[in-house]
């Protein structure tokens, strides 16, 4: 018997896994970047996978870090607190102004 913060192994491994992340836009042309797969091993908040991508990618910071930049979470407007799980598609762009 476990008493206490007891973890499913089944839990942890199955939440460990792939995220795709697409840029596009003007952010695409700066990161020289359009996809890239990114191996997590449990479920992160876009703002923590972001943070994550500036300590492997330092020199994106001045980009992820942008107020502005827009998130998509499997094809869904998000917030920077939705929860990104192995197997998710997340989208980051600039902000989109029309005429």
């Amino acid at each position: 018997m476990v008493v206490g913060n007891a973890i499913n192994l089944n839990d942890a491994i199955s939440s460990a896994g792939k995220v795709e992340l697409l840029f596009f836009g003007q952010l695409k042309e700066r990161l020289k970047c359009s996809k890239l797969s990114l191996e997590i091993t449990q479920p992160l908040t876009i703002s923590e996978l972001k943070l994550r991508l500036v300590s492997q990618y330092p020199h994106w910071q001045p980009w992820l870090e942008e107020r502005e930049l827009l998130a998509a979470l499997n094809q869904t407007m998000s917030s920077s607190d939705e929860i990104v799980k192995a197997g998710d598609e997340l989208a980051f762009f600039p902000p989109v102004t029309g005429g």
